[in-house]
């Protein structure tokens, strides 16, 4: 073959998403996507439906930014109604989403709080199934990271919050969200390569996502007599504002990715496709698995 037709058979394969160095660009928490340099990739563009999610309802938390945003775009895109929470902070990026929702001519709720609050999670899931008409998908995203260097330096209030935006706001809305969810519906939740191969600067993060597996797990066991599927996503190093708002410390977001064997970061438009189709019916005896998206390091 040619150097020519490598070249166009490589342009049609492949999207030169940016690899690092990147600029420092620290933000105050929770960070918005707007912010970054690069801005991240969502799909914005380059998502294509195709009615897999045709009538389907779907509640995203953390749906303003980073992989919630990707995957409320998708879902939008492939025939759902959404309904996205995010932190007040964020309603600058959560407007871009309502609007990119819409423009599919789908429905689209916005549903701003703080989910490390237990009556809020239940407004929450009572809020968005009275929008929405019902809700079959519930995607359990939000994320809280915040890098330590040492267990010295990470404080309980810290760990609390950690442990309340990743742990327990996923019982309390999957609980409350019981009340809804029919023969056939589908429960994600995003863990992250961090359950298993967990970095020194982030011990009470990666204990979380080791809970998401093993919550994702166990309910799945629970709940499959009621035709109901759980499994959960486990990203690897993905370019979101979780990391560039105090998830890591400034130099490794500068070199955020290029450990990888692809040698950068995934783009939230990239992993997209894995909370779609977990939750078509395409996926219907696929239940309590983890589908990994690490750019090749293998760590599932």
């Amino acid at each position: 073959m040619s150097d020519h037709h490598k070249a166009s058979s490589k342009s049609l394969l492949t999207v030169d998403y940016p690899a690092p160095p990147f600029e420092k660009q620290p933000q105050p928490i929770p960070g918005l996507a707007s912010k970054m340099i690069p801005v991240p990739d969502h799909g914005e563009k380059s998502y294509r439906g195709s009615g897999r999610l045709a009538g389907r309802k779907a509640l995203i938390t953390g749906g303003d930014s980073g992989i919630g945003r990707a995957v409320a775009i998708a879902y939008a895109r492939e025939g759902a109604d959404v309904a996205i929470n995010y932190l007040p902070e964020e309603e600058s990026d959560a407007a871009e989403v309502i609007a990119l929702i819409k423009a599919e001519g789908r429905k689209a709720i916005a549903i701003p709080g703080d989910i490390t609050s237990e009556s809020f999670c239940k407004s929450l899931v009572h809020q968005a199934a009275e929008q929405l008409g019902g809700l079959d998908i519930l995607v359990n995203n939000a994320g809280r990271q915040q890098f330590a260097e040492s267990i010295r330096d990470l404080s309980t209030e810290s760990f609390d919050a950690t442990f309340k935006t990743n742990v327990y706001a996923m019982f309390w809305i999957t609980k409350a969200a019981l009340d809804y969810l029919p023969h056939g519906a589908s429960i994600i939740n995003t863990s992250s390569v961090q359950a298993y191969k967990p970095s020194e600067i982030l011990l009470d993060y990666a204990q979380t996502k080791a809970s998401i597996v093993a919550f994702t797990k166990s309910l799945a066991k629970q709940l499959g007599k009621e035709g109901i599927r759980v499994n959960a996503v486990a990203p690897g190093p993905y370019w979101t504002p979780l990391q560039s708002s105090g998830g890591q410390p400034q130099e490794k977001v500068q070199q955020f990715g290029a450990d990888t064997p692809l040698g950068r970061p995934g783009q939230p438009a990239e992993i997209a496709s894995m909370y779609v189709t977990l939750a078509s019916t395409e996926s219907s005896f696929t239940s309590g698995q983890v589908w990994c998206s690490d750019g090749g390091t293998g760590t599932l």
